[in-house]
């Protein structure tokens, strides 16, 4: 199932040349996932008292267009990867309708001293069923 975000670019992420800045791009992706995990009930702030931190292994980003000042963007999130320690995500961030960037991250679950551990059953079912 796909999760969708909508984010309205603001001129300040913007580059001299009036496009969204390609970090900015990944920060967009960050909040998509972030909202969620939340309305999935594992916020951050949950994972944490949890003990349980998600850190980011590995990105791949690939640019196919530009972002300008107030478009509305679509962030779509789906988890194309579930494992025992670790998960993968992939994401699009389009613009009525036409794809701008791609994205897969994976993270990994450790604990509070970065200790890797199993993806606790609750989120895997909750990532799994949205």
């Amino acid at each position: 199932m796909k999760h969708r975000t909508i984010i309205h670019v603001r001129f300040y992420e913007l580059d001299p040349y009036g496009h969204v800045n390609h970090s900015v791009y990944i920060q967009y992706f960050e909040a998509a996932r972030v909202r969620w995990l939340t309305e999935v009930g594992f916020s951050l702030d949950r994972l944490q008292d949890d003990g349980i931190q998600l850190v980011v292994a590995e990105i791949n980003t690939r640019y196919l267009g530009s972002a300008g000042p107030d478009d509305e963007l679509v962030v779509e999130t789906e988890l194309a990867d579930l494992r025992r320690v670790s998960m993968t995500f992939e994401q699009r961030i389009l613009r009525a309708g036409e794809t701008l960037v791609e994205q897969t991250i994976s993270a990994a679950c450790v604990n509070e001293a970065g200790r890797p551990i199993r993806v606790p059953g609750p989120l895997a079912a909750a990532l799994a069923s949205d």
